[in-house]
């Protein structure tokens, strides 16, 4: 089977095509345009691009298109994307305005330019179907959860991979056959020992969750992506009662305070330097006492959320660092791990040191809890859920 693995943004385009069949699977092309402003084009362009490299003799020869859908209103899961998923994405177009209008477009273009293709999304909430109730609602009226509003998580791709492949790297089958099954099967009881799990995805979008069995418990992003950590440059935790304050004492109208805290804020708006670790980094290490303050920042919250699943799950069996800041920034790692040895946790220093984006275990050879830099694998996760839900 051919799946093409489509990464939509609003102004650019991604793609991998995957052969995938029961013996395992491979990458056969990728490519990607970026300043886009006709996402129809640079479709057409790939596939002829496909055909020309000698890839693909025909459209036609693409069985299916994968879509890391983002949020749907009342709609989740590994599912065909039709119509439904489309008004699905429309309906909290308001609520992820970058991701939902490009992959609700990007839907209606493959349909027409690849006929034949079967389509299907994959929600980034998917993974978080199965929390618990007290884990996905806010203390708001009824009224406002009855419109959708509660924690649905994101990442959910990238932390499902961290789900199977630290189960496989810590020799547990059997968990990370459910983590495989999950949206075919759902959740389902282990035999034996539990299997605990702190997935920490940290990038210019940031989450960490609790996964036990294969399954996810809880997360720190919410209703939005502008929620949890603090994010590249996008506000994060915030207390509700600061937005109308803000307001009143700045003047500031509805959709001005919407700009600043989901384009002003987060590193960006601590550091006030940049939007990029490296960047912050470099003017901490020159004595810039905000760029540190956002640094500092960073590390506590990550530590927060670890302490509340662990908490949570009883105990840690392997804690996880994926995504750009988690695979490559070794300061951010030693920090979040400091003195956690009374939780099982034991970073080894020069393993961490070492170690950039390469799948490694940095934890000391006696440390009960495993310590793993695993790197991202979204479009293989995509590729694989695309490939069981049609088979």
């Amino acid at each position: 089977m051919l799946v093409l693995v489509a990464n939509l943004g609003s102004t650019s385009f991604k793609y991998r095509l995957f052969h995938m069949d029961e013996s395992g699977e491979k990458v056969v092309a990728k490519g990607g345009y970026e300043r886009v402003t006709d996402h129809a084009g640079v479709i057409d362009d790939a596939l002829a691009t496909l055909q020309r490299d000698g890839i693909i003799t025909s459209p036609d020869e693409i069985d299916a298109v994968g879509f890391k859908t983002v949020l749907g209103k009342d709609l989740s899961g590994c599912v065909i994307a039709d119509q439904a998923v489309i008004d699905a994405l429309d309906g909290f177009a308001a609520v992820a305005p970058a991701h939902n209008p490009p992959y609700a477009n990007g839907i209606r273009q493959f349909s027409q330019a690849l006929p034949k293709a079967k389509l299907v999304a994959l929600f980034e909430t998917a993974f978080y179907q199965w929390i618990s109730s007290a884990s996905a609602n806010y203390a708001i009226p009824k009224t406002w959860r009855d419109i959708g509003i509660r924690r649905y998580g994101f990442h959910g791709a990238s932390h499902k991979f961290i789900a199977e492949r630290s189960a496989e790297l810590c020799q547990r089958e059997d968990a990370a056959q459910i983590a495989r099954r999950l949206y075919l099967d759902g959740p389902a009881d282990i035999s034996g020992k539990p299997f605990r799990v702190v997935s920490c995805h940290l990038g210019g979008s940031s989450s960490v969750t609790g996964i036990l069995n294969g399954v996810a418990i809880g997360t720190s992003m919410g209703f939005s992506p502008q929620s949890g950590l603090p994010q590249n440059n996008r506000v994060g935790e915030l207390d509700s009662g600061a937005i109308p304050y803000a307001m009143r004492t700045l003047g500031l109208s509805l959709d001005e305070a919407e700009r600043q805290l989901t384009k002003e804020s987060g590193l960006l708006g601590l550091s006030g330097v940049s939007n990029d670790i490296r960047d912050i980094r470099e003017a901490a290490d020159s004595g810039n006492t905000d760029a540190q303050l956002a640094l500092d920042s960073l590390t506590y919250s990550i530590r927060h959320w670890i302490g509340a699943f662990i908490l949570e799950l009883g105990g840690i069996d392997a804690l996880v660092f994926t995504a750009g800041i988690g695979e490559n920034n070794t300061d951010i790692r030693a920090h979040v791990c400091a003195n956690l040895e009374a939780f099982g946790i034991r970073l080894d220093p020069s393993k961490n040191a070492s170690c950039r984006a390469t799948e490694t275990d940095i934890s000391t050879a006696d440390s009960p809890a495993r310590i793993f830099v695993i790197p991202a694998n979204e479009e293989l996760v995509l590729a694989r859920e695309v490939f069981r839900k049609l088979s």
